[in-house]
């Protein structure tokens, strides 16, 4: 049985874009091919809770090789999906200035497929934060099925 969902997406639009690819890409050093994140739509500081998404295509570069026939997103660039939307949050939201760096993931399951034409959305929470690192839960969606879940530290460097 899956677990509970992070945020109630019957409350939030998850198709909202707040801030697109231009305003991520002024937080996120990620560009071209490791870019992961296409729009944030949902951000809440009192909870520390975010959503976004990124529009899977038949142009990704895991495409072709990932596997031929019938194209399946990596989970690893669903792990540094999840990073980016964290990091861009406590960033832009939070406020924490310089680089972020991926220093850890934990209690990573993969319980679907993302393929090209998905819209893969992610939600999350930011579950602990310290001076210089933080630890965000995120879970990742597809036509409303969870299909990835994980926990992604960060740490100011």
């Amino acid at each position: 049985m899956p677990p509970t969902l992070l945020l109630d997406i019957s409350k939030i639009d998850l198709d909202e874009i707040v801030f697109d690819i231009s305003e991520i890409a002024k937080e996120n050093p990620q560009s071209f091919e490791m870019s992961q994140l296409d729009a944030v739509g949902y951000t809440n500081l009192e909870d520390l809770k975010f959503a976004g998404f990124k529009d899977v295509t038949e142009d990704e570069f895991w495409v072709r090789g990932h596997i031929p026939g019938r194209p399946i997103m990596p989970g690893v660039i669903m792990v540094e999906a999840a990073a980016q939307i964290a990091c861009f949050f406590m960033k832009r939201i939070y406020g924490l200035t310089g680089f972020i760096g991926f220093s850890g993931i934990d209690k990573t399951v993969f319980r679907g497929t993302v393929v090209p034409g998905d819209r893969f959305y992610m939600i999350g929470h930011i579950s602990k934060v310290r001076s210089r690192q933080f630890s965000a839960d995120i879970q990742g969606l597809v036509n409303g099925e969870l299909v990835f879940q994980t926990r992604i530290t960060g740490m100011k460097v």
